[in-house]
């Protein structure tokens, strides 16, 4: 296991360009293999699972420089808990949540940075904002305080084919521009060079790190 690991990630940081970060999703994956990847040089975790992450988090605390990030559905009633450990938020969907963690935020003395998850196709198994309701929600959300808003994230839905996809990422990279947000989060192991060629800043990779693969 280790090997591969090292192998997957050796190949993939190969074939990504430089300015584009790779966030390693950990969720489902042991400390250990997450420790294997921190000794090639791989600071950056994802989680979307609180209960999860949390045993992790506290097992690798002595690594100073690990930045964690949030990338699942926010349930309301863990808010504080996230925002208590994570560095980075993706996956806020709504302006009842951004204002729910604005509040939290001042209370626990954090500035989080965060992603607004944008819905830019049919999906009924994503949230996010439709592109209309982030755009005509901005001044709101731009005034909520102990926010650092940082980009968009966006996930393309598993049966939309490649071109499709490019389609989609464009559109997220265009919006981001719109809103003069440098970040966007989008790209998953099935389709991450299709992100790389639309504007992506940050991939979420997590099977093509964590378990055997067949390179494209």
């Amino acid at each position: 296991m280790s090997i591969n690991i090292a192998s997957n990630y050796k190949k993939l940081k190969a074939q990504i360009p430089k300015g584009i970060n790779l966030l390693a999703v950990s969720k489902g994956n042991s400390s250990t293999s997450i420790r294997q990847l921190i000794e090639l040089g791989q600071f950056h975790f994802g989680e979307s699972k609180l209960q999860e992450a949390l045993p992790k988090i506290g097992q690798l605390r002595e690594f100073s420089n690990l930045t964690w990030h949030f990338i699942g559905r926010i349930q309301s009633n863990k808010v504080r808990g996230i925002l208590k450990s994570f560095d980075v938020i993706h996956s806020v969907d709504s302006l009842l949540l951004a204002e729910k963690i604005s509040r939290i935020s001042l209370e626990e003395k954090k500035t989080p940075r965060i992603m607004f998850q944008v819905k830019l196709r049919d999906d009924p198994q994503k949230g996010g904002f439709l592109r209309n309701e982030i755009l005509d929600m901005w001044p709101k959300l731009c005034e909520l305080p102990n926010l650092q808003t940082i980009g968009l994230m966006t996930m393309s839905p598993i049966d939309l084919k490649v071109n499709e996809r490019i389609l989609l990422f464009r559109e997220c990279r265009l919006l981001a521009d719109q809103l003069k947000l440098r970040e966007c989060s989008m790209g998953m192991s099935q389709d991450w060079m299709e992100a790389i060629q639309e504007g992506a800043t940050w991939l979420r990779l997590g099977s093509s790190l964590f378990r055997n693969r067949i390179d494209k």
